[in-house]
């Protein structure tokens, strides 16, 4: 049975319209289809690897280059068409990879990738470097039989440069723009994975998170997105901004194909010690069931509602919906430390920033780049015109002032998120009311791109998972205003089965997941 979430008080001018996966393949729309759909033609002859990629090039062509100009790749793998064939040579061979096999996927432009392509986290200062290795996270999609397309655009250094940035811009990419409202944000800092998602100009796409990188362009685009336990995923061969919060995740238009990339994604790498616990070749498919909100205990919140009326009124539908699909829902839950450690997790990535920053760019192959932070600052204050058009890196200076990770004030600020987030939070939480997972808004709706004045947040719920290195997932709820907003669920450390299983579960029973418009602002 479906839940209708998305009210009348919050319906819009224009009706509404589902992404129906059972249409897009009646009516070809192959760039629409879920993985399982990819795999079931492939299976049965109907569709080829090359075929589909030459599909989202094509879209990638009219969609995001010229038409509505999303603007959300940043460069294009001249590879792809001869690796989907390989991959269609091996399947007629007899040798399918999994489900994988054959499916294009974008990567965010921080991840390295040792073939054409560059890897510049949307800077200039990286203007024509390629990196000597594949990351971990790569070699793993590789061998299970991704199509690398392309890298997208984000948020320069992942958002990490200036208080007053604006999401999706980059020096190297230009703007990503929000593909139901052209004038409104992605989000950041994986906003071009996300963009592309829901702009169907890939399967699936990988995103990274420090907080909310990769919760926050999904729940702004419209998509699922999910932030793994640290450890689950390789930070390795990643432009870092801080290892005690980074990861890569996976984004999808569905829970589904997001478990699907997680499996790809997965495994221990002796690059990356982190990982020694992570498990290989888990099927997170396994998890997808429709009833798994029977007899869940969910606790919500409230610490993250109240920013804006709309969102809370979403929010009740959200939590009528989960009960009404079976859910046991404990309403309030104290997360009394949520905004306690906001200065102490500052300080660490500011630290960190520093320390991670000048090992990776130090240990880059031979070439005129900046070899460390202090030299990035340089080229940015010679380059002004052309990076720092809009905005400045006061976060860059900030960081620079910091001294080492053996610093007592770094070692106390890292002591403090862990404590507040994790055993005096996120898991004081699930043990006292006997939680399955916490429930929240995951954010608000996209704000209007202000490359003068940067971003303006209303609110969300990334920082606990974020800073305790747990997972969190976010499933789209409904729409403001053309704009849609998702729900969060998260828990404890490697509780992704269970959180992959609620979030299908309130997936399948609201479907409110909408295809864009690409309108270019609310009022047309």
């Amino acid at each position: 049975m479906q839940y209708a979430v998305a009210s009348a008080a919050l319906s819009t001018a224009y009706p509404l319209r589902f992404w129906s996966r059972a249409m897009a393949v009646e009516n070809g729309d192959m760039t629409a289809w879920s993985i399982a759909q990819i795999q079931q033609q492939m299976r049965v002859g109907q569709l080829s690897a090359r075929a589909l990629t030459e599909a989202y090039l094509q879209r990638i062509t009219e969609v995001d280059q010229s038409g509505p100009a999303i603007n959300s790749i940043i460069e294009m793998n001249p590879d792809a068409i001869e690796i989907a064939q390989r991959l269609d040579d091996e399947r007629a061979a007899g040798a399918v990879r999994g489900p994988l096999h054959g499916v294009p996927v974008l990567i965010k432009d921080n991840i390295d990738t040792a073939d054409s392509m560059q890897t510049t986290a949307g800077s200039l200062a990286l203007e024509g470097r390629i990196a000597a290795r594949d990351a971990h996270v790569v070699e793993r999609m590789r061998a299970a039989g991704a199509v690398l397309l392309g890298k997208t655009n984000l948020s320069e250094w992942a958002n990490f440069r200036s208080m007053r940035s604006t999401s999706g811009w980059s020096s190297r990419g230009g703007q990503t723009r929000n593909p139901h409202v052209l004038d409104s944000s992605p989000c950041g800092s994986s906003s071009g994975s996300g963009a592309a998602v829901a702009a169907q100009l890939c399967a699936v796409a990988v995103g990274t998170e420090t907080d909310g990188s990769v919760v926050c362009p999904a729940n702004s685009n419209g998509i699922v997105g999910m932030k793994p336990t640290l450890g689950l995923v390789s930070r390795s061969g990643i432009i870092p901004i801080a290892h005690s919060q980074d990861t890569a995740g996976p984004m999808g238009r569905s829970v589904a194909d997001v478990a699907a990339l997680l499996e790809a994604m997965t495994g221990s790498d002796p690059r990356d010690s982190a990982t020694a616990s992570s498990p290989s070749a888990v099927d997170y498919l396994q998890y997808l069931d429709d009833r798994a909100l029977r007899g869940a205990r969910l606790g919500i919140a409230r610490n993250f509602f109240g920013f804006d009326e709309r969102v809370d009124a979403l929010m009740e539908e959200s939590i009528q919906a989960l009960r009404h699909l079976g859910a046991e829902i404990v309403d309030p839950i104290d997360l009394p430390t949520s905004r306690a450690y906001d200065g102490s997790e500052y300080e660490v990535l500011l630290y960190e920033f520093k320390a991670d920053l000048n090992a990776y760019l130090a240990n880059m192959r031979p070439g005129s780049w900046p070899r460390s932070l202090a030299e990035l600052i340089d080229f940015n204050v010679a380059n002004a015109a052309r990076v720092m058009p809009y905005f400045g890196q006061e976060i860059f200076l900030q960081a620079q002032q910091k001294g080492s990770l053996s610093d007592r004030a770094y070692r106390d600020a890292l002591a403090k998120n862990h404590r507040l987030s994790r055993e005096e939070g996120i898991d004081a939480a699930i043990a006292k009311y006997q939680l399955d997972a916490i429930a929240a808004p995951t954010g608000g709706p996209a704000w209007s791109i202000d490359l003068v004045n940067g971003d303006d947040y209303g609110g969300g719920c990334s920082s606990p998972a974020a800073v305790s290195g747990y997972p969190h997932i976010t499933v789209p709820a409904g729409i403001i205003h053309e704009l849609p907003v998702g729900l969060s669920f998260f828990a404890g450390a490697w509780s992704e089965p269970k959180l992959i299983a609620l979030a299908h579960a309130f997936e399948r029973g609201t479907e409110a997941l909408r295809a864009p418009r690409f309108l270019p602002s609310v009022t047309e």
